[in-house]
């Protein structure tokens, strides 16, 4: 089908990440449930399991590191450059995503921001940045309300006080759960940006050709 051809990437990689969120969901209820077990409390079932606050902060916190991540390339690789990597534009020559879309204002093909104008436009010139961002402060927002009710979990079974939502954005905790997601997404991107300069992967839209100079963009 055409559906699939054109889609084919998109719906391949919704399927794994649906496979692995699931796989994180059963892992999560083993890993929960050991929990009650050792503090004499019940077992809790899958959806219950998936309504509670551990399930809520892990994936929160995974999917906030990598919009992070996606929001920042977007952004940094407007006037960053990565001479030979085709994951940056080249700094020595004029860029077509440098284009004034103002130009193709009367163009009947052109998306309907571009031949609206004004602010619309600018809204949608940046909305790539602005959908990552978006889901990252999401996110964000999410992964500090349930880390929050996991952590005062743990506190109450210590005998502590429950933490308030201001103390615990600004503990070490919160601060470690999230730095320690970021610098993986970093880490990654730089290897990726860098590698792609001297490494080929043969078919591949994110790799040059196997026998481009590597100083050569494409």
């Amino acid at each position: 089908m055409r559906v699939l051809r054109n889609n084919g990437l998109t719906i391949v990689l919704m399927a794994i990440f649906l496979i692995t969120l699931f796989g994180q969901l059963w892992s999560g209820q083993v890993e929960y449930n050991d929990d009650q077990r050792d503090h004499g409390l019940p077992q809790i079932s899958l959806l219950a399991y998936g309504g509670t606050s551990h399930f809520w902060q892990a994936l929160a916190e995974n999917v906030e590191s990598e919009f992070l991540q996606m929001a920042v390339f977007v952004v940094f690789t407007v006037f960053l450059f990565q001479k030979g990597s085709p994951e940056t534009k080249d700094p020595d020559d004029k860029s077509l995503e440098d284009e004034d879309p103002r130009l193709k204002r009367d163009d009947p093909k052109a998306p309907w921001p571009v031949r609206r104008g004004g602010f619309v436009l600018w809204l949608y010139s940046h909305s790539l940045s602005i959908f990552f961002l978006a889901i990252f402060f999401l996110s964000f927002g999410l992964h500090a309300l349930a880390g929050r009710w996991a952590y005062a979990r743990a506190q109450q079974f210590a005998g502590q006080p429950e933490p308030t939502l201001g103390q615990y954005v600004t503990s070490g905790r919160f601060w470690f759960e999230s730095m320690q997601n970021w610098q993986n997404e970093f880490l990654s991107l730089a290897a990726m940006v860098y590698a792609s300069v001297y490494l080929r992967e043969r078919g591949s839209a994110e790799s040059k050709r196997v026998a481009a100079p590597h100083d050569e963009h494409e």
